[in-house]
């Protein structure tokens, strides 16, 4: 008997078109995971203030699912779960899904941000948002992005290596998207005035 047959109810099989219902929980999981890369159930208890059984439950409803799958470890009892890196199964989202999942997650993100800012420490109750419209060809704009990479390069590490995290470090999300912008009229093809 597998794990998917004692979640599944009677008369119940697992099909495509069946769809994890949103949940706080897995919600906060999947953003905790694009945040720090790979997360035990302990780890994410300890982060998320929920008990361990708990996040583990929903660690593996989100991997039945297809949203993520156990990262490689050394053994132990230990279970790192990581975001899905391969081709997920049948039924699981596609990546256009996913990366709409992911930009919910970010804006979701934000929001909570703007309701709690002001729980946050003196020295954490700002951010640093901004937007800016530019005129690029496509090279260029994937260009921008590739510098917005470099430049948060040296801090990557960090993710991985809490010892390297300088005191003080706190996770902060950073956020970039580059997007042509759509004409106003069929036929303006970019230019605005």
């Amino acid at each position: 008997m597998t794990e998917e047959d004692v979640n599944t109810p009677p008369g119940r099989s697992r099909q495509a078109e069946d769809r994890l219902p949103a949940h706080e929980v897995r919600t906060a999981l999947l953003e905790l995971l694009a945040e720090v890369g790979t997360v035990t159930a302990t780890e994410a208890a300890a982060r998320l203030g929920h008990s361990s059984g708990l996040c583990s439950f929903h660690l593996r409803q989100l991997a039945r699912h297809g949203l993520i799958e156990e990262a490689p470890h050394t053994g132990g009892r230990a279970r790192p779960w990581r975001l899905r890196q391969e081709a997920p199964e049948a039924g699981a989202p596609s990546a256009e899904e996913f990366d709409d999942l992911a930009r919910g997650l970010e804006d979701e993100s934000w929001r909570r941000w703007l309701g709690q800012r002001e729980l946050a420490p003196a020295a954490w109750r700002h951010d640093e948002a901004f937007s800016a419209v530019a005129y690029l060809t496509p090279e260029e704009m994937s260009g921008v992005a590739a510098a917005v990479r470099q430049a948060l390069a040296p801090y990557q590490h960090r993710e991985q290596r809490p010892l390297a995290r300088p005191e003080g470090a706190r996770p902060v999300a950073l956020i970039t998207r580059l997007f042509p912008l759509l004409p106003d009229q069929p036929g303006d093809q970019g230019r605005r005035g």
